[in-house]
């Protein structure tokens, strides 16, 4: 047993933590869980089921990592819930499992910011890079991509994508997939052009920079239908940010916000 473990802190037979792990007063860490070097645990925060941590996350204080989902088709089946390394998982997050209707396995990449009272339901999909601020909250199955923020207090539709680098307004209610670059917000969320703060924090620039605000344009001021403008722009032979946007509008099945 590592000596870092407070006194208080219950760590169950069959966790495997690193040497190195923390593990704070009064938290408790379930049999099937495995901690990767220098990650911290804080007081009573709950990490149970077959839940996964890389290195160096940071599990702040009353978080609840690897729960039961909130989905009455769950039966108990041996899902998952796998996060990468270097993430900050802040006061009273909520991360469930995975489900078997959902592929089993609820997932957050590496370097994330969920900001307290996050909701990460089952089967959803998280990237790289993103933060989600107070109280925002994903259904069960949402997918994020790189790079993203999503505002305090927004709420995300269960089975929505949001592209890489897309910014959503605080207070938001988003029901359709966002394509990436965009920023959007409202109350059943709607696009309000580019996320151009964005595009300069990732240094998209020079002609890859002018060709996302043409293609912005051409799918969503042009009025032409969506398989027209990604034709149009397919033809131009794109930048790669182009062409993810086109392979992201290709691939919706709940249509994309416009």
């Amino acid at each position: 047993m590592s000596q870092r473990v407070h006194p208080t802190a219950i760590v169950e037979d069959g966790a495997e933590l690193a040497a190195d792990v923390e593990v704070g007063p009064y938290a408790i860490v379930g049999g099937q869980v495995r901690v990767g070097a220098g990650s911290r645990i804080g007081a009573h925060a709950v990490v149970v089921g077959r839940t996964t941590l890389g290195r160096d996350n940071v599990v702040y204080h009353h978080a609840s990592l690897g729960a039961e989902p909130q989905d009455l088709k769950f039966h108990g089946e041996p899902s998952q819930l796998v996060i990468g390394d270097r993430n900050q998982i802040r006061e009273f997050a909520t991360l469930h499992l995975g489900t078997e209707s959902g592929g089993m396995v609820t997932s957050v990449g590496d370097d994330n910011m969920l900001m307290n009272y996050t909701h990460v339901a089952h089967d959803c999909h998280i990237g790289n890079r993103n933060v989600l601020a107070n109280g925002v909250q994903l259904g069960g199955h949402v997918t994020l991509q790189d790079w993203i923020v999503v505002g305090a207090l927004s709420g995300i539709h269960q089975f929505v994508r949001l592209g890489e680098s897309v910014m959503i307004g605080a207070g938001s209610m988003v029901s359709l997939d966002v394509v990436p670059f965009c920023n959007a917000t409202g109350d059943r969320a709607e696009l309000r052009g580019l996320n151009v703060v964005g595009l300069k924090r990732r240094q998209i620039d020079g002609d890859a920079s002018a060709q996302v605000k043409r293609a912005y344009k051409t799918i969503f001021q042009s009025g032409l239908k969506a398989a027209e403008a990604v034709a149009q722009l397919r033809a131009a032979k794109p930048a790669d940010e182009v062409e993810r946007m086109l392979q992201f509008i290709e691939s919706s099945e709940r249509g994309i916000c416009r």
